[in-house]
């Protein structure tokens, strides 16, 4: 019981990381985002993914850009859930910073609260995984995603493109677990 005790502590802790900068983020930008399709932000979690395999190959020595993996990891949430809340709403208007954070926890929440499940289920075997592995999943989830939309969405025994987004939060939560509570 201790060990999920300390999941759940851990998975906080990511969570109000990467709400600080999603939250920081939005002062600076406002929610131009919700312009943005959610194959747009496929897109950017595409990158995200790419400069963290890049930077996995090649160190962080390597980087021109004086940013690392961590941030990456924590932009593929941030925009996992700001494409969840796009599947959900639709590009539109901007939003309040208020409703923007109330729609932000809830995508992240309903994330967390089915890895939990899952991790329960699979008795925290991502715990003995690389973060490279989970790099190489977010990837093949990306590449996924953008089969069903470029099947406008449909799947005939698969799960869809939402599940896809919530799974890669799930890994990309668990890559900063692992890199920050070694």
């Amino acid at each position: 019981m201790e060990k999920k005790a300390n999941t759940i502590e851990q998975f906080k802790a990511i969570k109000e990381l990467c709400r600080g900068v999603y939250e920081k983020k939005m002062l600076d930008y406002g929610t131009s985002w919700r312009i943005m399709r959610p194959s747009s932000l496929t897109d950017q979690i595409f990158i995200k993914a790419k400069r963290i395999r890049t930077l996995e190959e090649n160190g962080e020595d390597f980087a021109a850009v004086n940013e690392g993996i961590e941030p990456e990891f924590i932009g593929i949430i941030n925009y996992c859930a700001m494409a969840l809340i796009q599947l959900e709403m639709g590009p539109g208007e901007a939003l309040a910073p208020q409703r923007a954070l109330q729609l932000y926890d809830r995508q992240i929440d309903a994330a967390i609260s089915l890895m939990l499940d899952k991790n329960h289920d699979y008795d925290e075997a991502w715990r003995d995984m690389r973060v490279s592995s989970f790099t190489d999943i977010i990837l093949q989830k990306l590449l996924r995603t953008k089969e069903i939309e470029s099947n406008h969405g449909k799947t005939i025994v698969s799960e869809g493109i939402d599940a896809n987004y919530m799974d890669m939060i799930n890994y990309a939560i668990f890559a900063l677990i692992k890199l920050r509570f070694k």
